[in-house]
């Protein structure tokens, strides 16, 4: 990566932890006007959302598995900004549906897959950790997208319930930090696709089709928790959620499929999450 890119990111980095530190739960009001309600229409998101934002302990694993040798740059990203940032916004939300009588959300903080450790394996190669990591951008790009869009849709739907103190404390703090975060894999994806060997770029274009699912999805029943999220938020297949998401991917990865809006891989991940949250409703 070229050295104007990684001063940007460096730079872009610092500010992040500037602008924005870590929330703290004291500045939060958890005033829920209608618990019940607010509950039954949108706990289940917020266990969704509490899980994926705790589970960074795990990825910060993964990465550090995946990637033996990362530039410093990402090591400053995920471990001094990335990680703390996305704590705080699970701990807030577990809190908040703990105090609506939920359960707290059961958050994977350890497991490494097998898949993950034959990739780092493989990343002791220079060459192919440059692969591994234009995975992690891709991915990293596709997560936030997905988390700014998720947390806008639940804003406007908790502000319409009349819940304010909800709308203002919780979820609007939390979707202003998730931006930047985007802008670092984002600046990362382009800097880096611009270096990598045609068979590079081959073997990111494969990996990544044969890899993707949405944000926290990694069973069937997850996946189902997905497109009941995705339901609730107003999701469905004519909506522009996924071209939204995979905008960057699609544009980098695929641009010689000219016509084609989202990842054929990307609509059909999607598409199971609503069947399987469809089905599982009606078995109920």
């Amino acid at each position: 990566m070229s050295a104007t890119t990684t001063t940007r990111l460096v730079e872009h980095v610092q500010r992040l932890g500037e602008e924005h530190p870590p929330l703290r739960l004291d500045d939060v009001d958890f005033t829920v006007r209608d618990p019940r309600t607010f509950e039954q229409r949108y706990g289940h998101v917020l266990d969704y959302m509490a899980r994926v934002e705790l589970e960074v302990d795990r990825n910060v694993l993964e990465l550090t598995t995946m990637l033996p040798e990362p530039p410093e740059v990402d090591v400053f990203f995920y471990r001094d900004v990335w990680q703390p940032q996305e704590i705080q916004h699970g701990r807030i939300l577990d809190e908040l549906q703990v105090r609506l009588g939920r359960s707290n959300a059961d958050a994977d903080l350890d497991s490494v897959g097998a898949k993950l450790k034959v990739l780092g394996a493989l990343a002791h190669l220079g060459a192919f950790q440059d692969v591994v990591r234009m995975l992690y951008y891709v991915t990293g790009m596709a997560t936030e997208r997905s988390a700014v869009l998720a947390y806008n849709l639940l804003h406007d739907g908790v502000r319409e319930m009349g819940e304010t103190a909800i709308a203002d404390t919780v979820i609007a703090p939390i979707k202003r930090q998730e931006p930047g975060h985007y802008a670092f894999y984002q600046l990362s994806a382009r800097g880096l696709w611009a270096e990598l060997a045609p068979w590079q770029r081959w073997l990111v274009r494969l990996l990544r089709r044969i890899s993707f699912s949405p944000v926290g999805a990694n069973n069937p029943q997850q996946l189902a928790d997905f497109g009941d999220v995705m339901r609730t938020l107003h999701i469905d297949e004519d909506s522009d959620f996924a071209a939204q998401i995979a905008r960057v991917e699609m544009e980098l990865l695929w641009a010689r499929d000219k016509g084609l809006p989202v990842p054929p891989y990307v609509t059909a991940a999607f598409r199971e999450a609503l069947e399987l949250a469809r089905a599982r409703a009606a078995a109920a």
